[in-house]
This record gives C-alpha cells, structure tokens and sequence, in this order.
C-alpha cells in the first residue's frame, strides 16, 4: 500500500480526490481503490500498488504548496534520525555568518548558495571558502554562535520528542564542529558528525583538520547507524542542500526542509509551509506526545 499525508484542508483534500485518481490514472499508473481519511491534523490517502513516483506527482499536482509525507506502507515512528545542520536545525550558514566577521560574507555567500543547489563540487566549494577565512580570530566562532545562530522554529521539539520515544538522532553537517557541537548540545543530539577547522595561534588557518564530511558521507552515516537498528527499523532525515540528497534518498522517510529545488525534488517529504514540528505531524505523532522546548 501507498500512503500520503498531506498538511491541507480536509475539504479541499475530500473535493480533490476524484481528480487525484483521475489523474494517476491518466498516468498509466498500476494504482487501485484510492481512499481518503482524515485524522487530526493530516489528510491521508491510501493506493494499493508500487508506483510512489506517480503518486507524488498526481497528489503535488492538486497540493503544490502543501506539506506532504509520501510513504510505502505504514508509517511509524523511526528508530533513527539523522539531520543536516545549516539552513535545517538552524536558520542560518555558518560559515556565511563567519564570513560576515572578516568582512566576506557576501563572497562567500555566493558559493555557499551555489554549492547547495548542486553547482559547484561541494569539497572544492568548501576549502575554497575556509580558505578566504585565513587569518581570522578563533575568537569570532564564539561571537558568531552567540550573536548570529539560532535553531530552526520546530527544531528543538522535533529533536526532543523523537528522543523521547527512542530515536537515535544524529546530526551531520558539512559544516563545522565548533558550531555543531554546541547546536547538537542545546537541541539534545545523540552524535555530531563534521568537518574540523584549523586553528593556530588563536586564529584560523584557512585549512581543515581530517576527511571533509560531504554527501556521500552524509549518507554512509544514515546507513551504518540505521544498520545498527536492525531490519526493519525505520529511519528518517532532514536536509535543504544537494549534499544532502543522498542521505535523504537513503532514509525510509526523506524530507526536503523549505528546500533548494533539487533536494526537493529527491525528497519523499517536505515541508515548505510549516516548521519542523511539521515532521512529527506527518509521522502521525499525537500532539499530547510533543516534548515542548
């Protein structure tokens, strides 16, 4: 069975139904005995068959703007979730707000932008940037987490409850562990996985410290930890960035958070009107289950 969860009108999901079918079915698509029901909070449609691709597209052609969880089975509260730090759990990139303290935020802006929408090397991208950062005083990391970082609306309690009913969560990040360590410490992250800056007489080297954490490590992290959990367990991952395509694709549930286009379009979830607490709304968790933060 399909199932798709979407943040919309009750009356406007029951009025579009009919066309949904029709149109799955204008698709060519194996799908059959299309239903809808209501729960609090979420409408959710149900097909019976495998083609997911033509279910999201019939569904997103009547919900454009709609939050929506698109899933094979029953949907169920994960064992295991791995986030994206930057533009994800916090609103902001670092390294962008960094670069504001050295005077470059714009330069480096710029790449940053064009590396999450998938148009430079993401390891070049970022040494590049690092690079323009040499020099700059240890010192501003500090004024820059206290001053300029701030968790995502939703993050917090995203985080708090699935620990709460015994997710592992792991953030993992193409950015940097003296921003991450902190931001996984105030939102109650199991792991942190990232990049290292250099440092060298209290300023920044414009180097890094081991392997670059990038996608395909972002997506080797999902697996070995959801391997941990055993088959069947059920894992879920957030991220906005193409390096984050790969993990999102990894992930039984895979959502694209007010995203760049092509993660979007990787992703079996978003959420583009909401704010993250809009994750566990789709995962069918009780409100009165929320850990408020």
């Amino acid at each position: 069975m399909l199932i798709a969860r979407l943040i919309a009108d009750p009356d406007a999901a029951h009025n579009a139904c009919d066309a949904v079918a029709h149109d799955i079915a204008s698709m060519g698509a194996a799908l059959r005995d299309l239903n809808l029901r209501s729960f609090a909070g979420f409408q959710q449609f149900e097909a019976e068959g495998d083609d997911i691709a033509a279910f999201a597209r019939a569904l997103d052609s009547h919900f454009p703007d709609a939050d929506m969880l698109v899933a094979r089975g029953p949907i169920a509260v994960p064992g295991l979730f791995v986030s994206d730090m930057d533009s994800t759990m916090i609103g902001q990139e670092c390294i962008d707000e960094l670069a504001d303290y050295a005077g470059l935020k714009a330069q480096i802006a710029d790449i940053t932008e064009r590396a999450m929408q998938g148009e430079l090397d993401f390891e070049a991208a970022l040494r590049e940037r690092v690079g323009l950062l040499a020099g700059l005083d240890e010192s501003a990391i500090a004024d820059c987490l206290a001053d300029r970082i701030a968790p995502t609306p939703g993050a917090a309690t995203l985080v708090a409850t699935l620990a709460a009913l015994g997710t592992r969560t792991v953030l993992v990040t193409g950015g940097f562990h003296h921003f991450a360590d902190p931001v996984a410490e105030g939102l109650g992250f199991h792991r942190v996985v990232g990049n290292r800056l250099a440092v060298e007489g209290g300023k920044l080297t414009g180097g890094l410290i081991g392997p670059i954490t990038d996608s395909a490590v972002k997506a080797a992290v999902l697996r070995e930890e959801a391997a941990k959990l055993g088959e069947g367990a059920h894992s879920l991952a957030t991220g906005d960035g193409a390096n984050d395509i790969p993990m999102i694709e990894a992930a039984t549930y895979g959502f694209a958070y007010r995203a760049k286009p092509k993660a979007r379009a990787a992703a079996n979830g978003r959420i583009d009107q909401g704010d993250l607490t809009g994750v566990l709304t789709l995962l069918g968790i009780p409100r009165e289950e929320w850990r408020e933060v």
